[in-house]
């Protein structure tokens, strides 16, 4: 998904870039960046995460940044950032969260305007580079800010930090948050509210979907007015938000509660225990555990001294071997037990099933999964969940081909699949139970969920579950 931290301060800010931008890194794996004005110039730094963390990385070079007074970072999970450029608007830097679905259309309309590419992700061109370019081609910084609205299509939000102060502008249906925050120096505005509380600064408000600001160290300044139509990501609250985190003032653990509660009360199970496939499925299960009266009890604990987080590594197999060596089962709570489990999603499967077989190898009675949203059928536009190389490395679509017994899977076949009470729909969750070895596999409703997010559903992104969002 990617976050980004901006500062403007009365007093030095490398510190609290520096540690806010490292509490963003359960959201990005690849790229993490700094950029800081130091009151004579721009100082940039980027490096690899993908096998060390953030702090690791940038704390022997703070000292390169003593004396800034404004600056922005970001953890990265495709391009490398922030890019900084010299242009009419003056020198600034840009930080961008989000997907670029049309990245080829504007990149060949930028290259027939004999418009060049410096920085490359890989062989690619960098999305955040795009922005910068989209940005400079306006008369003012709200003018570029607007240029972005208006050419990019799926999500973009995006920190432009100047020699006075930072502009934050939220993509236009608001699909990824940002938030504003303040102390007695200044003010601060980042992608996780969480990132805030140990650094003394309190929630002011959400930005809004389309809205543009100018923060400075004398106050923030409307550049562009919140649009009406806001379709804020869900899965912030089923799985990338971290649960000290509150988006639109909704806090991410409280809504995993009511999310686990709504499984339970539609679940007629006698179990032994509730438990959490760890780190995103705890507060669901706890939630369930709760609402079912039932304890909560861990067997699968997680090993995290030395392994890296499982998604770090690009490789899908190392991927799963990763992941498979991190959670280790306590057999003390396996052994001939019925245990219901709590996930935040599936997603290609595979290491789902790896657990189970080793639940089963522990001596589980019964293996049943809750899973706490509905099941993923569409590939994500707007963020870069649940995007990959084929659709078919999601396991609901490979089910639903395997039913249907074709490739061409149009929307009017894919749309029973979204129905929790279409026949096909029973008949997938089937499927799936029976290929996961397990004794049974529920998904979370979609209406359930909306309700335990707490938003009307027309302002949610729900695309991959139904198919549903704006697509402009």
């Amino acid at each position: 998904m990617s976050g980004f931290f901006g500062c403007v301060s009365r007093k030095e800010c490398v510190a609290d870039v520096f540690y806010g931008t490292d509490y963003h890194s359960h959201l990005g794996t690849k790229k993490a960046g700094m950029a800081f004005y130091n009151g004579e110039d721009f100082v940039r730094s980027i490096h690899s995460i993908e096998s060390a963390y953030f702090r690791n990385k940038f704390e022997p070079e703070l000292g390169r940044f003593i004396g800034s007074y404004l600056g922005i970072g970001v953890i990265s999970d495709m391009e490398s950032q922030p890019i900084t450029v010299t242009s009419h608007l003056g020198r600034f830097a840009v930080v961008t969260v989000g997907r670029i679905d049309n990245l080829e259309e504007i990149s060949a309309q930028l290259l027939k305007e004999k418009i060049h590419f410096a920085e490359m992700s890989g062989s690619a061109i960098n999305p955040t580079e795009v922005v910068s370019i989209l940005i400079n081609k306006g008369e003012t910084f709200k003018e570029g800010i607007e240029n972005v609205y208006r050419m990019v299509k799926g999500s973009c939000s995006f920190l432009i930090l100047t020699d006075s102060c930072i502009y934050a502008a939220r993509d236009k249906f608001g699909r990824t948050p940002i938030i504003i925050g303040k102390n007695e120096f200044g003010y601060v505005v980042a992608s996780e509210s969480s990132s805030f509380t140990n650094l003394g600064y309190n929630i002011v408000r959400d930005l809004g979907p389309h809205e543009a600001i100018r923060v400075s160290k004398d106050g923030i300044t409307p550049i562009i007015a919140a649009g009406c139509r806001k379709q804020i990501c869900s899965f912030l609250w089923v799985y990338y938000g971290y649960p000290s985190a509150y988006y639109e003032g909704i806090n991410v653990e409280d809504a995993r509660y009511r999310c686990g509660a709504a499984m339970a009360k539609r679940d007629e199970l006698t179990l032994d225990f509730a438990a959490g496939i760890p780190d995103s499925g705890v507060g669901h299960a706890i939630g369930y555990s709760n609402e079912k009266g039932i304890p909560y009890k861990r067997p699968f604990v997680k090993y995290t001294p030395t392994w890296p987080r499982s998604f770090m590594p690009q490789n899908q197999n190392m991927r799963d071997l990763v992941a498979k060596m991190k959670l280790l089962p306590n057999e003390a709570f396996t052994r001939d037990a019925r245990i219901v489990f709590l996930d935040d999603s599936i997603v290609r499967g595979t290491q789902l099933k790896d657990n189970v077989v080793k639940l089963r190898e522990c001596g589980v009675k019964e293996v049943h999964i809750r899973i706490a949203c509905p099941p993923l059928i569409y590939p994500c536009c707007f963020l870069n969940f649940s995007t990959s190389r084929s659709t078919f490395d999601l396991f609901a679509r490979r089910v639903i081909r395997d039913l249907e017994g074709t490739s061409e899977l149009t929307d009017e076949i894919l749309k029973p699949y979204s129905d929790p009470d279409s026949e096909k729909y029973k008949e997938m969750v089937r499927v799936m139970c029976q290929h996961l070895q397990l004794d049974s596999l529920q998904f979370q409703r979609l209406d359930d969920l909306v309700k335990a997010i707490g938003l009307p559903k027309e302002q949610l992104c729900t695309h991959c579950w139904d198919n549903s969002s704006y697509m402009e």
